[in-house]
């Protein structure tokens, strides 16, 4: 009987099975059982399982192949998707910082980071202003063009990486393709609320971050300085076409006639990131038989990694050019200035190109926001103290010289007085307005003559926010075989809506004593009698 007991223990009791073939089956218990042999339960866990893995591939997708490169202007962009919780568009600007969009609704978020500015594409811009209208136009269709391009590419990738996905799980051909037409729909369906949801008013009110949180008080009334720049650029190739008749008048001027070995010395300042100051200064180099070009500083507006890609016209001139860095430039600046073949830049050092030796120094500050700089918040002592202190600096640099000084840079004019008679010419900016002075001769040493120069660029989009727009100006000076400045011709070029360029000539009397007379200026086509000074407006 015991043994009869342990038997039917051993084979399961009086509910073992009563075959082999039963004997083989499993049998489930418990909860295990009960879903089994449910087969609703089973189905409802198959549909949760494929959706699962519709929805992991998706995702994985999506980062995968979620992004395309894209040409915007200028620039190379790459745009990418992101599964979010709320919709929305990002646009990075590096090193500035980014845009944030409400653009859109649904669960995905577009990130269009900006990238470096194609070259080619951005020397066609500034040799050609009606290229700056039309790139205006195509940007918007190439962001469209790309948000395709980028929806389709997304589309594919989810569908693939879910099929891929589903078939290792599945290793069943139909649960894979039901797994397949899940992430079809589910990633269709998203892109679909995107596009449904989309709100082109979003760019009118976006939310910045990083530097770019001071962007609004950069530009001030955006509407209205893009408005007038337009205009402006229609106006540059009749301006570019004054400037080149202007040369043609040069030659019948009486009173001067630059002598054989004369250097030629184009003296600009204070471009302020204004493209148009670039087309204009080849027009001149190429007109004026320009030698040397020498730049007094504020080159770019804020001194940023993105505003660097500005100085690459510089070498484009093929001439020596001459740069000391102004309150708008940032060290970085003057970095990519440097990286220019052509470039030399001084800071409280020298140089001797063609015959000319010129010492310069940077300015001390670094102010870019206008309102905060010392010219928008008053000159307290301990700036003045800071500027003077420059033009100390260079005035024993040039004493320590070993070959006479010909000409000193300094780019705010309030540093000038130390370098009193240390050499005949000292060139400054900073003031946007031209004016040419002595300086307080020192007893026993020769006099000095300061030059300070307008805003080649316009003082940039700032030029264009009052009702006279800030002129164009840049000044040609001609020194004889003994490096004594003979001559200077003041070019003045018309803001919006004008296109008058006017030359004015100035014949130094005496080149050893700095004494000139003025000659009767120059008009073209359509320019005053003579032209009118900016109105002073320091940076």
């Amino acid at each position: 009987m015991d043994g009869q007991e342990n038997e039917r223990h051993s084979t399961g009791g009086e509910d073992a099975p009563a075959t082999g073939n039963d004997r083989r089956r499993p049998r489930l218990s418990g909860r295990t059982g009960r879903l089994g042999g449910n087969p609703r339960l089973r189905r409802f866990g198959l549909a949760l399982a494929v959706l699962a893995v519709a929805l992991i591939g998706v995702v994985g997708g999506t980062y995968a192949g979620g992004h395309v490169d894209t040409d915007i202007g200028p620039f190379r962009a790459e745009l990418s998707l992101r599964p979010a919780l709320t919709g929305g568009t990002t646009v990075d600007i590096p090193p500035l910082g980014a845009l944030i969009l409400n653009s859109h609704d649904g669960p995905t978020h577009l990130t269009v980071e900006l990238g470096a500015l194609d070259q080619r594409r951005t020397e066609a811009l500034i040799g050609d202003p009606a290229s700056i209208s039309r790139a205006s136009q195509s940007a918007v269709r190439d962001v469209r063009a790309g948000v395709m391009r980028l929806g389709l590419r997304t589309l594919g990738w989810s569908v693939l990486a879910t099929l891929v996905l589903a078939a290792l799980v599945f290793r069943n051909v139909r649960r894979t393709a039901w797994a397949g037409g899940v992430a079809l729909a589910v990633t269709a369906g998203t892109l679909g609320l995107a596009a449904g949801t989309i709100r082109p008013e979003a760019i009118d009110e976006p939310r910045y971050e990083g530097l770019l949180v001071n962007a609004p008080a950069i530009v001030g009334d955006a509407r209205r300085i893009a408005n007038d720049y337009t205009k402006y650029s229609e106006q540059l190739q009749r301006l570019v076409g004054n400037v080149s008749k202007l040369y043609t008048t040069v030659s019948a001027l009486p009173v001067y006639e630059p002598a054989p070995g004369t250097t030629r010395v184009l003296h600009i300042s204070d471009m302020h990131l204004n493209p148009t100051g670039w087309q204009l200064i080849r027009t001149v180099v190429e007109q004026f038989g320009i030698d040397v070009v020498i730049d007094t500083g504020d080159i770019t507006d804020w001194g940023s990694e993105p505003e660097a890609s500005f100085v690459g016209s510089i070498g484009l001139l093929k001439k020596p050019y001459v740069y000391i860095r102004g309150n708008h430039d940032s060290p970085r600046t003057a970095a990519a200035v440097a990286q220019q073949p052509n470039a030399i830049v001084l800071n409280n050092s020298t140089t001797t190109v063609d015959g000319l030796t010129i010492a310069g120094i940077g300015d001390p500050r670094f102010t870019p926001d206008k309102n905060t700089s010392p010219a928008g918040s008053g000159l307290t002592k301990a700036v003045a103290d800071q500027v003077i202190g420059a033009g100390e600096q260079l005035a024993a640099t040039v004493s320590r010289s070993p070959k006479p000084v010909d000409i000193a840079l300094v780019h705010d004019p309030a540093s000038a007085g130390p370098l009193s008679g240390t050499c005949p010419l000292v060139l400054s900016g900073h003031t946007h307005a031209r004016q040419v002075s002595k300086l307080p001769q020192v007893p026993g040493k020769a006099p000095t003559t300061l030059m300070v120069e307008g805003s080649t660029g316009g003082a940039g989009l700032r030029g264009l926010e009052g009702e006279k727009p800030t002129p164009l100006s840049m000044t040609v000076l001609y020194f004889d075989q003994q490096k004594l400045l003979q001559a200077y011709d003041d070019i003045t070029v018309g803001g919006t809506g004008q296109s008058q360029v006017n030359l004015e000539r100035h014949v130094i009397r005496d080149p050893a004593k700095g004494d000139q007379v003025p000659v009767t200026p120059t008009p073209t086509r359509g320019g005053p009698e003579s032209p009118t000074p900016a109105s002073p407006s320091p940076s």
